[in-house]
């Protein structure tokens, strides 16, 4: 990940879209970057479907599939390949769909280029500091910390413990009663 404390957005000349969350999604977004970029830009994908998102044009770009990198050696080419590309933005989708949670963030880990978040109402935005109360926000949502959430879940992690202890007592306690009657 490059670029978190620049604002600078490098010119777009290749990048890559990591297709974890809806399909109709991705295939909105290929349009705009295509309506705006027209084919000067190139865009590679890498996915865990079977097919290509429609818009996807195989001479624009490459397609990735996760099922084709299972070893670790062969997760290992394939960053090395991913960082060899060089490209100028990596687009995760966040959509709150469990597709490819854990590759997206080792992507953006491993991969130097400026992060691009798109959400699941088709909404973007860079991935840097300039962006501070956007990402608190979206992180705050997603952790269920706002709206209602803002109240119920510090609640049910200031309860949660409690209950846990006790529940353990009150084992405690039966089975030591066992024992003794016994």
């Amino acid at each position: 990940m490059r670029y978190f404390f620049s604002r600078h957005i490098p010119p777009l000349r290749r990048m890559l879209i990591v297709e974890s969350g809806s399909r109709s999604l991705v295939e909105e977004f290929l349009g705009k970057l295509q309506a705006s970029h027209g084919n000067s830009l190139r865009v590679d994908l890498i996915t865990c479907f079977g097919s290509v998102p429609r818009g996807f044009s195989d001479d624009v770009g490459k397609v990735y599939r996760v099922s084709d990198y299972r070893s670790s050696p062969a997760r290992k080419r394939l960053f090395r390949k991913l960082r060899s590309n060089r490209y100028s933005g990596v687009v995760l989708l966040c959509t709150g769909e469990p597709i490819m949670t854990k590759w997206k963030w080792v992507l953006a880990a491993k991969v130097p280029s400026k992060i691009c978040i798109l959400n699941e109402n088709g909404d973007y935005f860079w991935l840097d500091w300039s962006n501070w109360r956007i990402i608190r926000h979206f992180v705050a949502y997603r952790a269920g910390l706002s709206g209602t959430g803002a109240v119920v879940t510090p609640f049910r992690l200031l309860v949660f413990p409690l209950s846990l202890a006790y529940l353990l007592l009150f084992a405690i306690v039966v089975h030591l009663r066992r024992k003794v009657h016994a």
